[in-house]
């Protein structure tokens, strides 16, 4: 029988490769789909890993939140503002 591959994606925040289940999952919506009023992109937590769209991840540890909003790493990633209630709901999450 064959192993499965399991998927490896980087932290923003220690940069280090983990399973992707072990990590939170910040998905940019394609531009076509999800946008406010304003025309912004929507931007959103994926707990389940699944939504469509372009994915950054970040460890369930609250040192690597600090480092990633501390070096605007986000930002950079998605190429726009993050709204504050994303960093609230993150630190709501892994507070949990």
């Amino acid at each position: 029988m064959k192993n499965k591959k399991i998927p490896l994606r980087k932290c923003l925040g220690c940069s280090e490769k983990k399973e992707k289940k072990d990590l939170i999952k910040i998905v940019k919506a394609p531009s076509n789909t999800l946008s406010d009023a304003a025309g912004r992109p929507e931007i959103s937590l994926d707990l389940t890993g699944k939504l469509p769209g372009r994915g950054a991840y970040i460890c369930k540890n609250i040192d690597c939140l600090n480092k990633t909003k501390k070096s605007r790493r986000l930002e950079k990633t998605f190429k726009c503002k993050i709204p504050d209630d994303i960093y609230e709901a993150l630190e709501r999450e892994l507070n949990s």
